[in-house]
Order: C-alpha cells, then structure tokens, then sequence
C-alpha cells in the first residue's frame, strides 16, 4: 500500500489512496472529468493523468465531473474485467457524503435510521444531460440514506448509499424529495446551487474483495466539505 500524487491541469493534483499490482484507489477531485469527453477542451480526465504514471491503469467506474472522492482503476485488463463484474454484481459497497437543502429527517418507517429512495429513473431527453423521475419507462433505482447531522439552519449532512448505479441517481433522488444537494447545478433552483460554489457529494467509501488476494477491501476518503 501506498499514498502518492499526480500532478496536471489546473484542479490539484490527484491523491493515490491505494495501489498494487491489481488496482489504484484515487481521489478524485471536484471538477475533473473520469474519462475524456467530446473536444479538445475536455481531453485533461483523471484516467489521462494516471496513465501517464502506469500506462496498464484502466477505468472501471466513474463519478461525475462535479463529484470528488473515490475512484478504482484497474492494472491490467484481466483485474479490469473482474472488477467491472464486481460493480455490475453489486459486489462493491459504495457509500457517499453530500449537503442538502433543508432539514431532512429520517422517515418513520427507516430501518436502523437509513431511510429507503426508491424511484425509477430515466433519460430526459429534452434535456439531456439531465434525468428524471420515470414511472412508466425508468429503470429501478435505489438509493439508502441517513442523516448524519444539521448544516446551520436549513442544511443537512447526510450519507448515502446508492444500491443501484444510474447516472445521476443521488442527485436526482434527493432533487425528488425536495432536498437538492447544494450546488448542484442540474437538480437545484438558483438560489440553492448559488448556496455553494461545488456540488457538496462525496464519494466516502469503497468496500470491496481484493479481486487478486480474495481479502477484504476498505478504502475511505474524508468529505472534503
């Protein structure tokens, strides 16, 4: 195990959490793109940095350019295609910090205080990036949370853990019951983006067997908000 950095681009430079022969544990910042995306202008990606440094480090997950937090990459493509099972199997136990809107209280029916979302979820087409609520043609999506605390007056920390991975799941699941996450420039009005200059989610825990050893994984990474 070690702790290392790489640095490029203008966010700062990428924390190694974790690293060995099968994978690399990073922290990602907010900001940075996983992968490339469309255009000269979103070619600087946290896989481009780390493949500069080990060239055999492929993606098998990612988190949204305004997420920070926890992030694997595979050594090689046999490590990549068995973690990549794992993710699809729900073998990997993802947990997440994030701030949201208003006073959020457990519902009364939480088990153990993790209160459940369970909501479908769909492309909105029209308005792409973006999803949406879908009833009729969304895919399940599930998403456990509790409260961890008040944020001042009208904020709360909370924890979450997505069952399901859809894209912007957390996001539009607390969007959903009217308790967007600060910041958040897609699922929140104006005045509750405007309340922070980032998106306040986290990417706090990844709890996994090592693909190679077959022993438990904990890797953690503190919300930096």
């Amino acid at each position: 195990m070690f702790d290392g950095s790489v640095k490029g681009g203008a966010t700062p430079c990428l924390r190694i959490l974790y690293g060995d022969d099968s994978l690399l544990a990073l922290d990602k910042p907010a900001g940075l793109l996983s992968v490339p995306g469309r255009g000269e202008d979103k070619q600087d990606c946290l896989s481009a940095r780390i493949q500069a440094g080990y060239p055999d480090a492929l993606i098998v997950h990612r988190l949204d350019q305004a997420t920070s937090g926890l992030l694997l990459m595979a050594r090689g493509e046999v490590m990549q295609r068995a973690l990549s099972r794992d993710f699809a199997a729900r073998r990997v136990h993802k947990r997440y910090i994030a701030v949201v809107d208003g006073r959020l209280a457990a519902p009364g029916d939480a088990t153990e205080d993790w209160g459940v979302i369970d909501l479908p979820l769909a492309a909105d087409w029209p308005r792409r990036p973006r999803q949406r609520v879908d009833a009729a043609h969304g895919k399940p999506s599930l998403t456990r949370w509790r409260v961890l605390g008040r944020e001042g007056d009208n904020a709360t920390r909370v924890e979450l853990e997505p069952v399901t991975g859809r894209t912007h799941q957390l996001r539009v699941h607390l969007a959903a019951l009217g308790h967007p996450i600060l910041g958040d420039a897609l699922y929140a009005p104006d005045i509750v983006q405007a309340r922070s200059g980032r998106l306040l989610l986290h990417a706090s825990r990844l709890e996994l067997t090592h693909p190679a050893s077959g022993q438990p994984l904990l890797l953690q990474s503190a919300a930096p908000f």
